[in-house]
């Protein structure tokens, strides 16, 4: 298995602090963020680059361009900047997540959207990570529809589709396109008093034997079907954020999940 870590998994620990724990489960990737915890907001992306150099590490993705596919207002400009940050930190790509609250966007303002974003990334050789969100309130909710709107748009020399287990579950999807996903993030819910269209991030805790959402299936599909990239822990609970020793918690996750594939 390819195991990768996005920083939402241990929100509380500087950078230094999570490559060292990326360094100590033996990974060699990393995403980083700009929400929780920002990074890029609190940090230059030069330093960025020299943390992960120093620390033997390849930053994935930066989360997140939202919503990405409204294009308008300060999103071209936030856009740009976010992608600089990416090319001057060394990250190799941008996590894209539409709009999620509540309000449809049209297949066309997507296109437009993916268009518009498209000569910014390959001018920096960048990937766009388009990450459809499985919520009811979504406007992007499956990956077959991404697909669409990536081809109309002309981009697929620069777009993947992130696989998220926890979204891949929620929005009752049933395909699986590892020739075009670039990263997967991976997730558990162990709630058995939640239904699927009720689950949120706050339900998303490391994969374990209690796990509802089919991850080993969801991994066995994608590994079947020749898909090779990181698998990414994205837990967003509270509970996986409080805990005294996250690198025990993950160290844990992956042998479970390595043992039942």
């Amino acid at each position: 298995m390819r195991f990768a870590i996005n920083h939402i998994t241990a929100p509380k620990l500087t950078l230094d602090e999570f490559f060292a724990m990326a360094n100590a489960l033996s990974l060699k990737e990393v995403e980083i963020r700009n929400d929780l915890p920002d990074t890029v907001g609190t940090m230059r992306p030069e330093a960025v680059r020299e943390a992960a150099e120093r620390a033997g590490l390849t930053i994935i993705s930066i989360n997140a361009l939202y919503p990405f596919n409204v294009w308008s207002g300060t999103l071209p400009g936030r856009a740009v900047a976010l992608a600089d940050y990416a090319a001057a930190s060394g990250a190799k790509a941008l996590v894209m997540c539409p709009l999620n609250e509540g309000t449809a966007v049209s297949s066309s303002d997507l296109v437009a959207a993916l268009k518009a974003m498209r000569p910014i990334l390959a001018d920096r050789g960048l990937t766009g990570l388009v990450e459809p969100l499985g919520f009811p309130v979504s406007s992007l909710r499956t990956k077959r529809e991404a697909i669409e709107a990536i081809d109309s748009a002309g981009g697929d020399d620069v777009y993947r589709l992130v696989h998220d287990t926890f979204h891949h579950h929620i929005a009752g999807e049933a395909e699986f396109f590892p020739e075009r996903t670039g990263l997967v993030h991976i997730s558990g819910v162990s709630d058995r008093t939640v239904m699927a269209d009720e689950m949120l991030d706050s339900h998303r805790v490391l994969v374990d034997a209690k796990d509802r959402l089919e991850n080993i299936s969801q991994i066995e599909a994608l590994i079947a079907g020749g898909f090779k990239g990181p698998y990414s822990f994205e837990p967003f609970a509270a509970e996986i954020h409080a805990l005294a020793n996250a690198k025990a918690a993950v160290r844990d996750s992956m042998a479970y999940i390595e043992a039942s594939i």
